[in-house]
């Protein structure tokens, strides 16, 4: 599959978010609803771990996790989830990741598949800890092209189910937009939301 996106570019930006999250804004809100940014931090550092699960197919007892929750943070977060996101980038750039089925987060979906929504949660987490934290977030142009097809499979004005709880409402965004505001008003999101409203 040559035209599978890379993840590497977007787990490595995360990890630099991480590490630049400051201590006085673990308790601060995030655009991810009911999430501070403490428990997005820890949802963040579970996903990481079940998708690259996910990619070498070591599925293990992948249930359903629960909900991010800052109380769960080890104190070596700041450390820990950037080393498992370097371990994220590099599983998904072997071929065997893609192909076949897999599981992440009790969902069975074709590796192809898992893949894209990995790198969906890296682009819209990404944008959710720099928008909570103050910090830039400029991902780059191809995994927001995979992420924007990601989303137009069910974007549509009739595609509301298809949504489910996982995605809110398509939030509309001007077509001359930034690219990265289409596609958080894809994912839900309201590409204005900021800490201080």
């Amino acid at each position: 599959m040559a035209d599978r996106p890379d993840l590497t570019s977007a787990a490595r930006s995360m990890a630099a978010l991480i590490t630049g999250v400051p201590d006085d804004r673990l308790g601060a809100p995030t655009p991810c609803p009911k999430y501070t940014v403490g428990d997005l931090l820890d949802h963040i550092g579970g996903l990481t771990v079940a998708f690259t699960s996910a990619a070498t197919k070591d599925l293990g007892e992948s249930g359903s996790p629960p909900p991010g929750d800052a109380a769960n943070l080890a104190g070596d977060w700041r450390t820990r989830i950037p080393a498992d996101l370097e371990k994220l980038g590099a599983s998904w750039r072997e071929p065997g990741a893609w192909q076949g089925m897999t599981r992440a987060g009790g969902v069975d979906m074709p590796g192809e598949v898992a893949g894209v929504v990995a790198l969906d949660e890296l682009i819209v987490h990404g944008w959710d800890l720099a928008r909570a934290t103050g910090q830039d977030f400029v991902p780059d142009g191809a995994s927001l092209d995979a992420v924007a097809g990601f989303y137009a499979m069910f974007s549509g004005p009739d595609d509301e189910a298809a949504r489910g709880d996982a995605f809110g409402k398509v939030v509309p965004v001007a077509d001359d937009a930034p690219k990265l505001d289409r596609v958080i008003g894809l994912s839900g999101r309201d590409p204005s939301w900021s800490a201080s409203a």
